[in-house]
């Protein structure tokens, strides 16, 4: 019997448990739940229908990013990655708390509607492999490259300067890393980490 004919329950489980309990359609058929099946299980209320195309294990601790995971996967995670201040969120790297979701897409995406409570940023060129790491379950850019992004979007430089300062202590960045992902943006974003940078050095 094929996997698509048979449901794999505990790799699914395994799946959402590094999602916080969240889950696609899409995914679930990778492990053999058709639509039957998923609606089967969401009406046994063993799976809860957040929204269309997007589950969650019914009864899973909650998760203090939930929402990001679940603004995430709900959107595209194949090509979208979390960013700007949602990103030092999830390092823990300023603290901010920002109004909206950040979420950075192709600009393809240009035209999609953004669900409520979601900044949808899109790029000509989508994040590299090297900008992108898995945090809490989910693709976030770089600590460097949130870090620049905030600083183009307009986050405070306090919040910056002590980004910058807690990336380079815990190793999550380099001072070239920072630097290089600055020069992309220029500006503002480019002098506020540059002069935050020296400040770090000469602490």
């Amino acid at each position: 019997m094929t996997r698509k004919s048979r449901p794999d329950h505990s790799k699914l489980f395994e799946l959402a448990t590094e999602q916080a309990g969240y889950f696609t359609s899409e995914q679930a058929r990778r492990w053999g739940f058709t639509w039957d099946l998923l609606s089967y299980h969401a009406q046994k209320g063993n799976f809860q229908r957040v929204r269309r195309g997007l589950y969650r294990m019914a009864r899973f601790p909650s998760s203090p990013y939930e929402e990001v995971v679940a603004a995430w996967l709900g959107f595209d995670p194949k090509k979208t990655v979390v960013s700007h201040e949602t990103a030092l969120q999830l390092f823990d790297l300023a603290d901010v708390v920002p109004a909206k979701i950040h979420l950075t897409a192709p600009r393809s995406h240009r035209s999609r509607k953004s669900p409520a409570g979601v900044r949808v940023h899109t790029a000509l060129r989508s994040p590299g492999r090297n900008d992108i790491v898995i945090r809490h379950g989910v693709r976030a850019t770089t600590p460097a490259r949130s870090i620049a992004n905030s600083a183009a979007y307009g986050t405070a430089p306090e919040q910056i300067a002590r980004a910058v300062r807690e990336a380079l202590s815990r190793g999550l960045a380099t001072r070239s890393e920072l630097l290089v992902a600055a020069r992309r943006h220029g500006g503002r974003a480019e002098k506020l980490i540059r002069r935050a940078v020296e400040e770090a050095r000469a602490s």
